[in-house]
């Protein structure tokens, strides 16, 4: 119990607070958009509806080459921000090993709040923490995209699905579920893009983070269920 006390009194209570309402935002609307994506319109349900009809148009092609190409271009986004996010967590690290120095700099910014060096160093683990959470959903994604190529190149030609009476439905279930799963968990890398934008504002103060964290809420909410691309998708 006495570690406890000692472990919370790291922090003033007020970023504490601000921590918390940090992580119940995005664990909340993570829960909420996943769940109200199954009774609304979303930019994901949408693009995985059309990811399954891309997946049924290939079973009529003989030469699937654009498909391949398709997958191709997918798995550059996922990989360019693995690679990005290496260098960044590379430059936290090289951060946290220098935090005197980072310190004083960060005191000169103008609004920046005055902390100790354990706080700015628990600041940085946390951007490190979003991060490295960040490396794993795009690398997952990448093998997910490629897992999606596979079923392309193994899917058995046009005219076998006739003569063997092949479920197209089938396939084009399996195949586009794998290249939405792919999709899905780009997003999630992305998400945690935005919400280190969020953190960024505890470098400032308390109230900044959690008004951050709000901002990037709305934002997130708007450009998934509420974006004009939503509407020309739904069309």
């Amino acid at each position: 119990m006495e570690w406890i006390i000692k472990f919370a009194s790291l922090l003033p209570w007020l970023d504490w607070t601000a921590l918390l309402v940090f992580v119940v935002s995005w664990a909340g609307y993570v829960m909420f958009a996943s769940a109200r994506s199954e009774t609304h319109a979303s930019i994901l349900a949408s693009t995985n509806r059309i990811r399954r009809l891309w997946m049924l148009q290939a079973t009529y092609r003989e030469v699937r080459v654009v498909d391949g190409v398709v997958i191709q271009n997918l798995a550059t986004s996922p990989s360019f921000f693995a690679s990005t996010t290496i260098l960044i967590i590379g430059g936290l690290l090289a951060v946290l090993g220098a935090t005197d120095k980072a310190t004083e700099l960060v005191r000169d910014l103008p609004f920046a709040a005055r902390t100790s060096t354990l706080i700015f160093d628990m600041k940085i683990v946390l951007m490190l923490v979003i991060f490295v959470y960040a490396f794993f959903r795009f690398t997952w994604s990448m093998r997910q995209y490629t897992f999606g190529a596979l079923l392309i190149a193994s899917a058995p030609e046009a005219k076998q699905f006739v003569e063997q009476n092949l479920s197209r439905e089938a396939f084009a279930n399996k195949a586009g579920r794998i290249v939405g799963l792919a999709a899905e968990t780009f997003n999630d890398g992305l998400r945690a893009y935005y919400f280190a934008f969020a953190a960024i504002g505890w470098f400032f103060s308390p109230l900044a983070f959690m008004l951050a964290t709000a901002g990037v809420v709305t934002i997130l909410y708007l450009r998934e269920f509420q974006s004009d691309v939503l509407d020309v998708l739904n069309s």
